[in-house]
């Protein structure tokens, strides 16, 4: 077995770096989630997540969105407590997928929920372009901090295996 495989028992000095990143990810996807639902449905009122129907309905699907981003959340910090119980959190690798757990949250929105489902948008009575490419814009920087973030989290993994 290689050094980065996570099926081995774990021990303090061998960290379960691919699920470190995988348990960071959910909680990054459901983060970016409660901020959407917060801000931009409730305290902005720009928007619910189905917006198609009536606002009865839009109304239900942000509190479905809201149940399935607490699920993710609780999920996901019960796996981080059971990688901390274990001595098993690679830090370096939970941030870089907790990064792209919010850009990925943040692209999948502006990019299938907004464009190809149609399922809301993120303003309406205005130009959207400008909140269009900031929103997607924001999520690429957010993609794009937690791939650097996880090739800096890789080097040391490398390096301390060739020695």
């Amino acid at each position: 077995m290689n050094a980065s495989d996570d099926r081995r028992p774990v021990h303090p000095e061998h960290p379960a770096r691919r699920r470190s990143m995988v348990v960071c990810g959910v909680i990054g996807v459901a983060v970016m989630a409660a901020v959407d639902e917060i801000v931009f449905h409730q305290i902005l009122g720009w928007h619910h997540f189905y917006d198609r129907s009536t606002s009865s309905v839009g109304l239900l699907s942000d509190g479905l969105l809201h149940t399935g981003e607490l699920l993710a959340l609780i999920a996901g910090l019960f796996l981080y407590a059971d990688l901390r119980r274990a001595r098993a959190l690679a830090p370096a690798h939970g941030w870089s997928g907790f990064f792209l757990g919010l850009g990925l949250f943040q692209l999948f929105d502006g990019i299938v929920d907004h464009k190809l489902l149609r399922l809301h948008q993120i303003r309406y009575g205005v130009d959207i372009a400008p909140y269009d490419w900031a929103w997607n814009l924001c999520g690429l920087g957010l993609l794009l901090i937690g791939v650097l973030l996880g090739i800096r989290a890789a080097r040391p993994a490398r390096a301390g295996a060739k020695a």
